[in-house]
């Protein structure tokens, strides 16, 4: 895909930049960054904190969440593979008794 030039507005402010992110992907960016800075869409500014450091604050708590979900994940991957290595053990013991059972 070709880059291109992307505009939004936040809290009143013209933002561009060039990218060749696909336009839905660009618009749920945005629209996730307007949700952490609590922004209504429809109704522009509404503070008077510098737009830099709202958009730090956003940036904080999107690599926040970002790592607590890398960490839930690290989390469940480790119980899953903790569940196989289980699972494998008990098959093993099951095909060792039935072994032992059939002589």
């Amino acid at each position: 895909m070709e880059e291109r030039l992307i505009n939004f507005t936040l809290y009143g402010q013209e933002f561009s930049f060039y990218s060749d992110v696909p336009d839905n992907e660009v618009e749920e960016a945005v629209s996730v960054l307007r949700r952490e800075l609590g922004e209504p869409e429809e109704y522009g500014p509404t503070t008077t904190v510098p737009s830099t450091t709202l958009l730090v604050l956003a940036c904080l708590r999107i690599a926040s969440r970002s790592v607590v979900l890398e960490r839930e994940f690290n989390e469940f991957h480790n119980d899953r593979d903790n569940y196989k290595m289980r699972k494998e053990l008990v098959l093993g013991m099951i095909d060792r008794l039935t072994t032992v059972l059939d002589k």
